[in-house]
């Protein structure tokens, strides 16, 4: 099994190279053969890791692959943990990107970087398969980093774009602030552990609870609530969490596949899987979990309420990430770890679904992305509109579809969780139902439905997109619907984790939601006697009320609440702040250094200053040759009135 672990891991990479390095000789069609074929068998092996695991209960792989270094006892390794968590996270992984490489033959056909679209989303594949297959820390960070790299490379594919420049640089810088905090995480971990090996921080976690830091002298901190806290800060900036979530909807600058890709099953899941993986140390500061279930409460609600007034159609889709990415973390807040991974393999499905159909509409439409420049596409698009609606369906959480059972799940344990600030993370969830319905909604009316808004040279090609384009939507549709009703039961109240996840009795409120479970249909049942369904519903309903009854209505209610358009608008201000604050300050910072630094003490005192002395020094020099000998001669006498003095005086 080892070498198939390896394979998996690897055959993306190679393909990653070829195409890469080699894109000029095998061409166009050779580039995107290899990492399709490529990233297919990484998923094809990866179904026989989760059957070898999951379904016929094997005991979980944990061995070093490769030995890099040993320092002081400390090994710095690389290796694999395969286990329930990791076996579900591959499939994923590599499924949903395997319908990005395929979707990606059709929507990048035209594109003169075809090659290296393909090398960098297959290299992207593999940091992320390096990730969430890692033993160690060390490896950890070298996935976590390189999705970030690779990350940077997508969002900025298009170089000559501004906007694309700036949105990768955003992103990269936003995420070296969470990565700041990720990497004093692991360097406490290696200071007070004395090993970057998973189980052995974890065997030796409950031995450092009531360990104390002065990280300020004369105040005590928990070193597990220090070391926990440090960790989430990286998963803050990687999984886009308030305040360090303003790069995601920026990154739809990059290619729709790439957004799909990025929002869907690889990066921005990293955190929520990281956080998951480490639940032995969580589990052991409840200071930690509450930051998390606060934080996540708040991306949550306000993140999905800026989606209400984003016309673009895939920022729609990105704020609808970034809330959903909120309702993941709540869960981890909560305890509920397999909530949130539940909810991350679900999302994943329907999430890139919407993606790669936004995506549809933008080549039918030859890359218009402005909602209010479409509307009546639904008898043009029809596998696009059916694709769309299941993805919106399952995202509100539509009784049956999959985003159903792992939202609902994530509502219920805030509800039952007693940790400070519970009650706050359960308002906001459960009021982000009726947001998310409403802005999806909202996109889907608008661009679907009602008048047609088109213009007329793109009515005249509009047609439903081919087959390499639809196929992965279809693939996707399929457990958009199907994921959430057929593994609730094992992953949410069985033992479909083993020890992959580790919950304290006392914050177990996935066993008190799991009392009163009955399968599936029961769960739909319970679902429906709860506000969160009604909720769903009533925002549809506003969405169509308000876009198609009474379409004059919205520019009404905006011309009356101007201050909080201009709000929302303006992002709460938060790239605003960053604009002033840190790139400002960053800027005024380096305007001092320079005049200071380079103008007065570089080019004034040492360049110019050193000119300006042997100016003055020479001047007072060429003062002393006058001409005149009886000058020459008073000098002579009086030098040798010195030396004789000296001579004298030294005996």
């Amino acid at each position: 099994m080892p070498n198939i672990y390896l394979t998996i891991a690897l055959v993306p990479l190679l393909g990653a190279i070829v195409a890469g390095l080699f894109g000029n000789q095998i061409g166009r069609s050779g580039a995107h053969w290899v990492t399709t074929i490529g990233v297919a068998l990484s998923f094809l092996l990866s179904l026989v890791v989760f059957n070898h695991i999951v379904i016929d209960g094997a005991e979980p792989y944990n061995g070093t692959v490769y030995t890099w270094l040993i320092s002081d006892g400390i090994h710095m390794e690389v290796g694999f943990l395969i286990d329930q968590l990791t076996a579900m996270m591959i499939v994923v992984v590599t499924f949903v990107s395997l319908m990005v490489h395929i979707y990606t033959i059709g929507y990048m056909r035209d594109d003169p970087g075809y090659q290296r679209f393909f090398s960098y989303i297959s290299l992207f594949t593999f940091s992320m398969l390096m990730l969430v297959m890692a033993n160690n820390f060390m490896q950890l960070f070298f996935g976590w980093e390189a999705v970030g790299l690779v990350s940077y490379l997508l969002i900025g594919f298009w170089y000559k774009k501004e906007t694309a420049i700036y949105a990768n640089l955003k992103a990269f810088l936003v995420n070296r602030v969470g990565d700041f905090g990720f990497l004093l995480g692991i360097a406490a971990i290696l200071l007070y552990f004395n090993s970057l090996d998973y189980m052995d921080v974890f065997k030796a976690a409950p031995s450092l609870t009531n360990l104390t830091m002065e990280i300020i002298p004369g105040s005590e901190w928990s070193v597990m609530s220090v070391i926990c806290i440090l960790l989430f800060i990286g998963a803050m900036g990687k999984s886009a969490q308030v305040p360090l979530h303003v790069w995601l909807p920026d990154s739809m600058e990059g290619p729709t596949p790439i957004s799909a890709l990025i929002h869907a099953a690889t990066m921005v899941t990293a955190g929520i899987f990281m956080v998951a993986r480490m639940s032995p140390l969580y589990e052991l500061s409840e200071t930690a979990l509450s930051v998390i279930l606060v934080i996540g409460a708040i991306t949550a609600l306000f993140m999905g309420i800026l989606g209400i007034i984003q016309n673009d159609i895939k920022r729609v889709v990105a704020y609808s990430t970034l809330s959903q990415l909120g309702y993941m973390t709540v869960a981890l807040g909560a305890s509920a770890y397999a909530a949130g991974i539940f909810h991350l393999m679900t999302h994943a499905f329907f999430k890139a679904l919407l993606f790669l159909a936004a995506g549809s509409v933008i080549i039918a439409l030859h890359h218009e992305q402005d909602i209010r420049k479409m509307g009546g596409l639904k008898k043009y698009l029809p596998i696009t509109y059916w694709c769309m609606l299941i993805g919106s369906l399952a995202l509100i959480g539509f009784p049956g579809f999959s985003g159903f059972f792992s939202k609902d799940a994530i509502i219920e344990a805030a509800q039952h969780s007693e940790l400070p600030g519970a009650g706050f993370a359960y308002a906001c969830v459960l009021l982000g139902v009726f947001i998310t319905a409403f802005y999806s909604f909202r996109m889907f009316f608008l661009v679907f439905h009602g008048e047609e808004r088109i213009d007329h040279h793109a009515r005249a090609h509009l047609h439903e997109s081919p087959l390499v384009v639809t196929l992965p939507l279809i693939g996707l549709a399929i457990p958009s619907v199907l994921a959430g009703a057929f593994y609730i039961g094992p992953m949410l109240f069985g033992n479909f984790f083993g020890n992959a996840i580790v919950v304290q009795d006392a914050h177990n409120v996935l066993a008190e939601i799991g009392a009163d479970f009955t399968g599936w249909g029961g769960f739909v049942l319970h679902g429906l006697s709860g506000p969160a369904v009604w909720l769903a519903a009533a925002g549809v309903f506003a969405a169509w009320f308000l876009y198609l009854k009474r379409p004059e209505l919205p520019a009404r209610i905006q011309g009356a609440c101007g201050w909080l358009y201009k709000l929302l608008d303006r992002k709460y201000y938060c790239d605003d702040f960053n604009d002033f604050f840190f790139a400002g300050g960053a800027r005024g910072i380096g305007r001092l250094f320079w005049r200071i630094g380079d103008v007065k003490l570089i080019d004034g005192l040492l360049v110019n200053g050193t000119a300006r002395s042997i100016g003055w020094l020479s001047g007072v020099i060429r003062q002393v040759q006058t001409g005149y000998l009886y000058h020459y001669a008073f000098v002579m006498i009086i030098g040798l009135l010195l030396m004789l003095s000296w001579i004298l005086f030294s005996e």
